[in-house]
């Protein structure tokens, strides 16, 4: 053995008693706190499934919740934090992302059928990231007591014995039945994983905690293990989700907008990404954000937007037989404001063609027709962190790229970024489309507005007197604003934690 060889750094893995128990944020909440503690951390998660991902600096994608935990530990964010990502395209398949890049498409059983490569390429993530770090948070998936998957099951215990993790269980008290969760779980672990559960987090408490004191009580009699803290809900924090919606987003609410705000719509694919692309929009106290899913009158919106989306040919389908296509196509006429990003821009061009199959059959889709460009669906991925200078009012714009088309103007219209740097390299580039009046455009830029000052200018330009009136929080850009939220998550959960019961019964020293 090799004296000078650094140690690998501990491992802790957060498991769950079934999907969206918030695992993810639970992982978020402990790595600010650990980094609070001066430890070096980092997050992982051997295998995501998710439509919300975003790129890292070296021109890998990894899903979204990583990359927040990732930012919450103040650690870059690497490929190896989440190298297997599954992006569903349809109800039983989806595109399969190794360590940042796409290896294809894959229906869900033949995933499952042999996942021993997925398995090693993981392993060797891990080991990397313990290498650079001194502690390492692992996030399972799903619930990890799946019997029938225990064998193909890569991302929780098996990976949990190869680090020789000690084991935390999330459990969702909201959803009802908490003691069923718990007890239930531990119940058909076999022996060697349920010895290697420490204790439990109750999540998305709500009341008063007193009254939940002899159910405590009875779970650390009953299972012979700690509960380490009953952590209340929140709705004074805003982390980016793994997936699903915000809870509180509206959803093809009745009724017409109200005067007084300014009224923006996004359209609700049914394979919708990266929606985050709208969390700054919805922050602002002039903003009333709708999403939608059935046609409706659009004369009181003063922007529509289409999203990104995991499948845009589908969704393009989608958008026409549900009745979208002329909905929209009247409210350009009229002059109103329709913007498309990423697939939401490939729709409202002429046409979407995928020569080799990749969302599918290979073939043709008419586009909505609103922007004189075309879109060829390639086979690689364009990755890309991108900085530019949005053309019709001279602000200084950024985002990410994650897209497998390229699109070409054919016709008349403009472009609507000068493109000057990609992954951190001078780039002399145009991106984007707008039709001739400047009313409908779209970009492949995500995360356009999270810079203030290009989002109180388009609001501005949507309505005069109202971009003055955006969130002046401290003048924040996006990065700011969410390091603040990190900031709240840990101060909430340290609040909620018995952290020195925990880190001792996880054998995690503090103090060295």
């Amino acid at each position: 053995m090799n004296p000078d060889r650094k140690p690998q750094a501990k491992c802790l893995a957060v498991l769950g008693t079934a999907s969206d128990v918030g695992k993810s944020v639970v992982v978020t909440a402990l790595c600010r706190i650990f980094s609070d503690m001066g430890i070096r951390v980092a997050p992982f998660k051997a295998q995501n499934m998710s439509n919300n991902s975003f790129v890292s600096p070296l021109e890998g994608e990894i899903g979204r919740a990583q990359a927040v935990q990732a930012e919450a530990a103040r650690a870059p964010m690497h490929v190896d934090m989440n190298p297997v990502l599954l992006k569903p395209s349809t109800d039983t398949g989806a595109q399969v992302v190794v360590r940042g890049k796409v290896m294809g498409n894959r229906e869900a059983g033949d995933y499952f059928s042999d996942t021993d490569f997925l398995f090693r390429e993981a392993r060797a993530s891990l080991e990397r990231l313990r290498a650079d770090y001194d502690l390492v948070v692992m996030e399972g998936a799903g619930s990890c007591a799946e019997v029938n998957l225990r064998s193909r099951d890569f991302v929780n215990f098996r990976m949990a014995r190869v680090a020789d993790a000690p084991v935390v269980l999330v459990a969702d008290i909201d959803r009802g039945g908490v003691f069923a969760q718990i007890v239930g779980t531990l119940e058909v672990l076999p022996r060697e994983d349920r010895e290697r559960v420490r204790g439990f987090i109750i999540n998305r408490f709500r009341g008063d905690p007193g009254l939940f004191r002899d159910g405590m009580t009875y779970l650390e009699r009953r299972t012979g293990l700690p509960v380490f803290g009953l952590v209340p809900f929140y709705r004074h924090i805003e982390i980016d989700s793994e997936d699903g919606m915000q809870l509180d987003v509206s959803i093809d609410p009745p009724g017409t907008p109200d005067p007084g705000k300014i009224h923006i719509a996004v359209v609700l694919f049914p394979r919708i990404s990266n929606h985050t692309d709208f969390a700054p929009l919805s922050r602002e106290p002039s903003v009333s954000l709708h999403y939608l899913t059935r046609p409706r009158p659009l004369e009181g919106y003063d922007a529509v937007f289409l999203p990104g989306t995991k499948n845009v040919r589908a969704d393009m389908d989608w958008l026409v037989k549900a009745g979208w296509g002329k909905r929209l196509a009247a409210y350009a006429a009229l002059g109103g404001r329709l913007c498309g990003i990423c697939g939401g821009y490939q729709m409202l061009g002429r046409r979407i063609r995928d020569p080799f199959g990749g969302e599918g059959p290979p073939g043709d889709t008419a586009g909505l027709g609103l922007l004189d460009v075309e879109t060829v669906l390639g086979r690689e991925k364009i990755l890309s962190r991108s900085k530019g200078v949005w053309t019709a009012n001279g602000e200084a714009v950024e985002g990410y790229e994650i897209h497998m088309g390229v699109t070409k103007r054919v016709g008349e219209g403009r472009f609507v970024i000068d493109v000057t740097a990609r992954n951190g390299k001078t780039a002399r580039d145009v991106d984007g489309a707008a039709s001739p009046g400047g009313n409908v455009w779209g970009t492949y830029f995500h995360g356009l507005f999270d810079l203030p000052g290009f989002r109180r200018s388009f609001l501005e330009d949507l309505k005069p007197g109202y971009g003055t009136q955006a969130v002046e929080d401290r003048g924040e850009n996006a990065k700011a604003f969410k390091d603040r939220q990190y900031d709240l998550l840990a101060e909430h959960f340290r609040k909620h934690l018995d952290m020195g019961r925990l880190t001792a019964a996880v054998e995690i020293p503090l103090f060295e």
